[in-house]
């Protein structure tokens, strides 16, 4: 065999000190190239020995050419600096993306840069990843207030969050406008909907892998901004500076970020509620890293999300999230592989109290820790890791006459992974493997995985993903309920029925106590020009066996019922269903103009063992139009307008009432003779009706306006729910009052970068 060499190391912006993601390094006049991780990390292998020039072209910045020799047998680690380019030509275009696209499989994955999140309208001149996942295909949002994200079928607690390698319970505030992250400390956020690989386990319909940056490694630098719903202060800079160019740094960042519109909305927003908007937060974030001279790197980082919502005098919801937690990447000397972990602890606490309906309280806490290690070997690669982790979920619950229900729970899971890339022609394979153990059922998991592209010709692209998946975390609550802003967590109970009704009448044991699914995705990329770009995707996401609230139970689940069917006297019980569908997705974008459609067309529906039924997420429909154009000198003012458009979710409809007797003197109680002024609803057939249409139309337009070298000044204004739609929030069966999603809400925005 023919000796070879590697070079490898990390790109950087040579302003800021941050990694330069997703672009390409390249051996100039050969073949021989790589692209950049979410850490900026290349690595090009196989390398004849001789003279070379390396290459990195990347929009926006100077093209940079180094020359460098490689011996057989070296190990070469060089750090790249791009420097920003000050005149943009009309006719220079590179990008990462359209050579990954051909490169990767990316079935079912979107990659999320600030500048991405930056091109929504937003509210108050505060762009967040929460709005722009909603114009994501196969995501369907419930709506303005208490707004969910359901995944192609999969409910909340299906979504696997991590931030930084943490796992956050609760992405996303009680106003469905903002997430708990900071759009200006991201890095990158990854999002699966559905047939990702063997490196990410414990949940069954979608993953979201948020990155942040590392502080600025120059100087000292932030941004502070303010509109009617609330304000922030991000600030980052050195605590160690390089003295000379490669050399090792520590730099700190830090965000924080507030609401009052519960207060500022009694004045601005009147006409919404006479007692305002009632929701307030505060979210903070701190991070320190640590670089060494070979790119070698370690962050320490903690994190403090809080939600308060206060309906009226009588009900109140408070949630708060907060942990903290370390990763880092090695690059070990003499080696080819790089190493990377990490490690954390959060805990997520949810408190919901409503007079004359009790108390609802949800605890988990827990830590994660996991190692993995990457080779790479010409274009091909291949990964390993491994992961441990253990929570404990509290639930309790206090009914009206203060009887407490409660559950408390501990949990160990640990999994281990194998997956690779190999190239082949036209070919792209990405085979993987996890093996998930959940200690506490000593149950074993084992999932395969497989993803599939074929570069059909330089424009057209088909791809395949499909897999395995398996959780053992539930929610405490039901999917019946439309608006349930308390979202309760449960390790799986071990209580359940011993026995599954299917649907053809036959029955099953349920022989393991993890909710399961199957996901099958196809579909095909095809590149208009180099700048539209249509991409289209088939799924089915099979849940064999999934765990819910027991809407039937009307027994105690004791020995007195022991002959009572388990439908009828279980606290949970076994479902399963399917989700499938096609989105497709419509992107252009060239100089100033970026355009971007989707349509998703699917179905979601659950057997319960007695009957079939429709989800409240399960939406026919769904359409998202979203526009930016730049103009101006320097392009400093920016336009940009999004639509949404969603057939009607399912809904239970009433089919009657009645005089609700209570029985408050017990057995002494006579009913022929008392009298009550409870009213008692008769249920129609689960989620047998659609609520009407939603649509809502955000519009935005700012100006940029240069301060000095590091600082500029941002004016935003904009207009969410701009044509007034009345969109359905909810509707009191008893006293026939509908109560909408938000207004016509205009705000004004600024933010300076200093």
């Amino acid at each position: 065999m023919a000796q070879s060499g590697v070079i490898r190391g990390f790109v950087y912006d040579n302003k800021t000190g941050e990694p330069v993601i997703f672009t390409n390094v390249v051996l100039k006049g050969t073949s021989l190239g790589s692209t950049t991780d979410q850490n900026g990390f290349y690595s090009i292998t196989k390398i004849p020995a001789g003279d070379y020039t390396i290459q990195v072209s990347y929009l926006g910045y100077q093209t940079l050419e180094e020359a460098i020799s490689v011996e057989d047998d070296d190990i070469l680690t060089q750090k790249l600096y791009l420097k920003e380019q000050n005149v943009q030509l009309e006719t220079f275009e590179v990008s990462a993306e359209k050579e990954e696209a051909r490169t990767e499989v990316k079935m079912s994955m979107t990659k999320l840069t600030p500048k991405q999140i930056t091109k929504m309208p937003s509210v108050g001149g505060q762009p967040d990843l929460a709005q722009y996942l909603q114009v994501l295909p196969g995501v369907v949002f419930t709506g303005d207030q208490g707004g969910q994200l359901y995944i192609r079928g999969g409910s909340p607690i299906q979504n696997k969050v991590l931030l930084d390698g943490m796992i956050v319970y609760n992405p996303f505030h009680s106003i469905g406008l903002f997430s708990v992250f900071d759009t200006d400390i991201l890095r990158n956020a990854d999002v699966y909907t559905g047939g990702f690989n063997a490196e990410y386990g414990g949940r069954i319909s979608s993953i979201m892998d948020i990155t942040t940056k590392d502080g600025n490694k120059r100087y000292h630098t932030g941004k502070i901004s303010a509109n009617p719903f609330g304000a922030k202060l991000s600030v980052e800079g050195p605590l160690k500076r390089a003295k000379e160019r490669g050399d090792g740094t520590v730099s700190y960042l830090f965000s924080g970020k507030t609401s009052y519109l519960e207060q500022t909305s009694k004045s601005l927003y009147s006409y919404v509620d006479s007692a305002g908007l009632p929701f307030n937060f505060n979210d903070f974030y701190g991070k320190v890293s640590f670089n060494t001279e070979s790119g070698s790197k370690f962050n320490v980082f903690g994190l403090n999300f809080n939600d308060r919502v206060n309906f009226s005098e009588n009900s109140s919801l408070n949630w708060v999230n907060s942990g903290f937690g370390s990763n880092f990447v090695l690059v070990p000397a003499t080696s080819p592989v790089l190493v990377s972990g990490d490690f954390s602890y959060s805990t997520y606490d949810i408190l919901f109290e409503e007079q004359g309906a009790g108390e609802r309280r949800s605890s988990i806490d827990g830590f994660n820790f996991g190692l993995d290690f990457s080779y790479f070997l010409g274009q091909n690669t291949v990964k390993w890791g491994f992961e441990f982790l253990g929570f404990s979920t509290d639930f309790r619950f206090f009914n009206p006459l203060g009887r407490e229900i409660s559950q408390t729970e501990n949990t160990t899971e640990f999994g281990i992974y194998g997956k690779t890339k190999l190239t082949s022609g036209k070919w792209i394979f990405d085979p993987s493997f996890r093996l998930h153990y959940y200690a506490t059922l000593s149950t074993f998991s084992p999932e395969p995985r497989l993803g599939v592209k074929f570069n059909a010709t330089s424009n057209l692209r088909f791809k395949f993903a499909g897999g395995l998946y398996s959780q053992n975390l539930i929610a405490a609550n039901s999917d019946r309920d439309i608006v349930n802003l308390f979202y309760g967590f449960l390790s799986g109970p071990e209580d359940l029925q011993s026995e599954f009704t299917q649907k053809d009448g036959s029955t099953r044991d349920v022989t393991h106590k993890l909710q399961k699914s199957a996901h099958a995705i196809l579909g095909a990329e095809y590149d208009l020009n180099r700048r539209m770009n249509i991409n289209v995707e088939g799924y089915y996401k099979g849940f064999g066996q999934l765990t819910n609230v027991n809407r039937d139970k009307i027994f105690k689940d004791n020995a007195d019922n022991s002959e009572k069917p388990d439908s009828l006297k279980k606290d949970f019980i076994i479902e399963s269903g399917d989700a499938y569908g096609i989105d497709f997705v419509f992107k252009y974008e060239y100089k100033r103009l970026y355009l971007w459609a989707v349509y998703s067309h699917s179905y979601v529906r659950r057997w319960d063992g007695i009957r079939e039924y429709f989800p409240v997420f399960d939406r026919r429909h769904n359409i998202n139009l979203l526009g930016t154009y730049g103009f101006g000198k320097d392009a400093n003012w920016e336009l940009s307008a999004r639509w949404n458009l969603g057939s009607g979710l399912p809904f239970t409809p009433t089919q009657g009432f009645y005089q609700k007797f209570t029985f408050e003197d017990g057995i002494y109680s006579d009913y022929s003779t008392a009298n009550t002024n409870q009213v008692g609803i008769l249920y129609g057939e689960i989620n047998s009706k659609r609520l009407p249409y939603y649509h809502r139309l955000d519009i935005n337009i700012k100006r940029t306006v240069v301060l000095g070298e590091v600082s500029e000044l941002e004016l935003n204004a904009g207009v969410t729910n701009a044509y007034n739609r009345a969109n359905i929030f909810y509707f009191d069966r008893v006293s026939f009052e509908r109560v909408n999603q938000l207004p016509i809400l205009p705000s004004f925005g600024l933010s300076l970068r200093f």
